[in-house]
């Protein structure tokens, strides 16, 4: 009994040693340097979501009127435009994504001093903004009603 229980105990003892001494994956070559030629190392992190430019909504049938948005470094400006004129509706700050992303919302301060003298230009102090499928969305009220508007990008 106790030469089946040794005959056991070496099996495994050398099936564990065996499979110790198996081959892995090395990355490294024969002299012993990492090997930088595997697939991981050629490929580069996605660019962070780029906002940046002009935008524009598209006009309804009933009006000629459209916005229009340039964001650019750390702003956003958005104009209302008419076939004869443009008016400011709203300027703030704009949060530039950091990461690659296929959505992203940021909460725009405004510059209140510079739309307090502009007649069509919003009375709020914050204004949220989301990006998701292409647009650029934002909501404006007037009148008591609220509206989303959607900007596509130029």
């Amino acid at each position: 009994m106790q030469a089946k229980l040794i005959a056991v105990m070496v099996s495994l003892v050398a099936v564990l040693a065996l499979s110790a001494c198996g081959s892995t994956p090395d990355t490294s070559t024969a002299q012993g340097t990492p090997d930088t030629t595997s697939p991981s190392s050629s490929i580069e992190p996605a660019a962070p979501l780029d906002l940046t430019g002009t935008w524009a909504s598209k006009s309804d049938d009933a009006s000629d009127t459209t916005m229009q948005a340039t964001v650019k470094d750390s702003t956003i400006e958005i104009n209302w435009v008419t076939p004869d004129s443009t008016s400011l509706y709203w300027t703030g700050s704009y949060e530039a994504p950091t990461e690659a992303t296929d959505t992203y919302s940021w909460t725009s301060q405004g510059d209140t001093e510079t739309m307090s003298s502009a007649l069509l230009a919003s009375q709020d102090s914050t204004k949220d903004f989301t990006y998701e499928n292409g647009e650029l969305t934002f909501e404006t009220s007037a009148l008591g009603a609220t509206k989303t508007i959607r900007l596509h990008r130029n």
